[in-house]
């Protein structure tokens, strides 16, 4: 229902605010406006979603949860598709979408809305590039020391068949 509404209210607002806009300036100074918008637009997407792009790099690198970060992103992108669709509503809503902290807000207003479930597979405490035993970093194995004396293979090293 909600999205019926969009597609019907959105079209009449923008014919509306074009014909106001329009009468009172001009066509050629309303149509250097919607282009103009949409030039600008264009940039700030660009330069935000990049700055997203390093925060969302950063966060895998960190191993830090890249919730944020694609959630910027998502908003960003939604930005730029409304900055360059025709309009003085649509470019309202997509300058709107470009500042950080009205993202910021949209983003916990989304998240009290939004139930989040995790999975966590093997242990939440492993630090370091080998397993982790029960005794520390003690790892119980075999070995048999070379000498010099032991003749170097020719062949496979026995670990496959052929």
């Amino acid at each position: 229902m909600w999205l019926f509404l969009a597609f019907l209210l959105v079209p009449l607002i923008e014919i509306a605010l074009f014909i106001q806009v329009g009468g009172l300036i001009g066509l050629w100074p309303t149509l250097a406006i919607v282009v103009a918008t949409a030039v600008a637009g264009t940039f700030l997407v660009r330069s935000q979603g990049s700055q997203t792009l390093m925060r969302l790099r950063r966060s895998f690198e960190e191993l830090n949860d890249p919730t944020d970060p694609l959630a910027h992103g998502a908003m960003i992108l939604f930005s730029g598709a409304l900055l360059l669709t025709p309009g003085f509503f649509t470019d309202a809503v997509g300058f709107a979408l470009l500042v950080p902290p009205v993202r910021a807000f949209l983003l916990r207003r989304l998240k009290e809305r939004i139930n989040v479930q995790t999975v966590t597979s093997g242990s939440p405490h492993w630090r370091g590039p080998g397993p982790q035993t029960a005794r520390g970093d003690i790892i119980e194995g075999e070995y048999e020391a070379e000498t010099e004396e032991t003749p170097p293979r020719d062949g496979p090293s026995g670990w496959t068949r052929h």
